[in-house]
């Protein structure tokens, strides 16, 4: 049996064998996970179909495509450490492609060189450098170098087209926290036994979103060619941080979805985001992006977009500050809110008025009409 990449989307055309759970020649167990894949999107895992000694004739760390075969499953037991015929042939081809056969250069006519002038003797000009790479920094004590992982390579290219492709700006707020909080701790623990799972603050700041975008659905659009793409629908990315790197699925229709439905999926994807198992499916469709860099400890921050999303809130660390109320200096619990969106869609008015509205939304929670 054949051990081959899977069509994984029509965007992902190369993916990285990252690791090998079994070694060449191991036997192996139908549904025993054989490896895990990288892509610039997601992590995949190829699982054994059959009973067998296992052939490995991609290494780790190699970049293949899609429907490359990266090794065999033998379901006759070979001879230990010596591998089939066809694996073999499917190592070279792999690892070493075998380059054409030089061609004879014709005999080349001597030519003689005039003779040299007296002029001052100069150094031989210097060979032609490489052009297709630029140089590596010069190191001045003990470092490790790693390649990029798709992933990482993906995430840098997308901030770097959401800085040169759009134009970025952002705008503040900040939300006093008291009564959300004070709702919350009300009815936490029935909503833990009603539903299994905690209240936080995302599943809140979801639905304000949803609401505010409502009210102002410049800011869930999109640019498409010379296009206004208005989205009548509120699929909501959450970013997520990994080890692999940041990740940001999409919270689908969040507006008919429960508070609970919204802390359950979060929890879900949290969990499938550390383990490696989103899916590209996953990953796909939002409209407007959330990123809670609070969980961090971040004070403030600019958070950039999501391409082609238009716009991305960025939540922060909840804090006791001085604030005026009534004309008294009172402590109350802020947070710093901020939104990045696209200036070419979106003009100051409606990104003030929406963070604004969002703001309203998190210090009146009733009018979100919980559902405990």
């Amino acid at each position: 049996m054949d051990i081959r990449i899977p069509e994984v989307g029509e965007s992902i055309h190369e993916v990285v064998v990252s690791r090998w759970t079994k070694k060449d020649g191991d036997r192996v167990s139908r549904d025993e996970l054989l490896c895990e894949l990288e892509t610039d999107k997601v992590a995949l895992e190829i699982h054994a179909e059959t009973d067998g000694i296992l052939r490995i004739t991609v290494a780790e760390g190699q970049t293949v495509t899609p429907g490359t075969v990266i090794g065999q499953v033998e379901e006759a037991a070979a001879p230990k450490g010596k591998a089939a015929p066809a694996a073999k042939e499917t190592m070279v081809k792999a690892e070493k492609p075998t380059p054409p056969a030089a061609a004879k250069p014709a005999k080349a006519e001597k030519v003689t060189p005039p003779p040299a002038t007296k002029s001052p003797a100069q150094p031989a000009a210097p060979a032609p450098a490489p052009v297709s790479a630029p140089p590596r920094s010069r190191d001045f004590g003990p470092v490790e170098r790693q390649p990029m992982t798709p992933i990482r390579k993906r995430i840098a290219e997308r901030l770097l087209a959401a800085r040169q492709q759009t134009a970025m700006l952002t705008t503040f707020n900040e939300a006093d926290m008291g009564a959300l909080l004070a709702l919350r701790e009300k009815h936490q623990a029935g909503f833990l036994k009603k539903h299994g799972i905690k209240l936080g603050f995302m599943s809140l700041f979801v639905k304000a979103v949803v609401k505010a975008l409502q009210e102002w659905p410049m800011v869930n659009a999109r640019i498409d060619g010379d296009d206004i793409v208005t989205h009548n629908y509120y699929h909501i990315s959450i970013a997520i941080g990994t080890e692999r790197g940041l990740v940001v699925p999409v919270i689908r229709d969040a507006d008919k979805l429960t508070f609970a439905e919204i802390e359950q999926a979060i929890a879900d994807f949290a969990t499938k985001a550390q383990s490696g198992k989103l899916e590209l499916a996953d990953l796909e469709g939002g409209t407007f992006s959330i990123s809670n860099g609070g969980v961090y400890g971040s004070m403030l921050s600019t958070p950039i977009l999501n391409p082609p999303q238009s716009a991305i809130l960025g939540m922060h660390a909840v804090q006791q500050r001085a604030v005026v109320r009534d004309n008294q200096i009172v402590i109350r619990p802020m947070m710093s809110l901020a939104l990045s969106y696209d200036h070419r869609i979106i003009d100051g008015r409606e990104a003030v008025g929406f963070l604004r509205q969002v703001k309203d939304y998190i210090e009146d929670p009733e009018e979100m009409l919980l559902e405990f």
